[in-house]
């Protein structure tokens, strides 16, 4: 029997909070991982909140953060995200360092948080 428990890792990409403004998660150091993909999880939304998810990408991890290109991400993200949901994104850039980006066109408030999930580069030992 196969257990996806064996066959990945994960950490902290965004700290669960409300989140009135924009807001960047944490910097992924994607060195010596096989690929990462983001789950994000909503809450409530106040204020009729228009918020969005991309992931931005970086050499160095600490400056130089430009948006990835939409055909390097896997979304099922909508343009406006729904409360109480859950979202996947999957990043096929080549750079070491990416993050969650969550953007603000309008409203008040959403809770949002995220994980980033990894596959290794190679299979733990059964």
């Amino acid at each position: 029997m196969r257990d996806i428990y064996a066959n990945i890792d994960a950490v902290s990409a965004l700290a669960p909070a409300v989140q009135a403004a924009a807001a960047q998660g944490e910097a992924i150091d994607l060195n010596g991982k096989g690929g990462v993909a983001f789950l994000v999880n909503t809450g409530a939304i106040a204020g009729s909140g228009d918020y969005a998810l991309t992931l931005q990408e970086s050499d160095t991890g600490t400056s130089g953060w430009t948006a990835v290109a939409g055909t390097q991400i896997d979304s099922n993200a909508p343009a406006t995200l729904a409360a109480d949901s859950t979202y996947r994104l999957g990043y096929r850039g080549w750079k070491r360092y990416v993050r969650v980006s969550l953007t603000k066109a309008g409203g008040t408030s959403i809770i949002a948080g995220a994980a980033a999930v990894f596959v290794p580069l190679t299979r733990p030992a059964a």
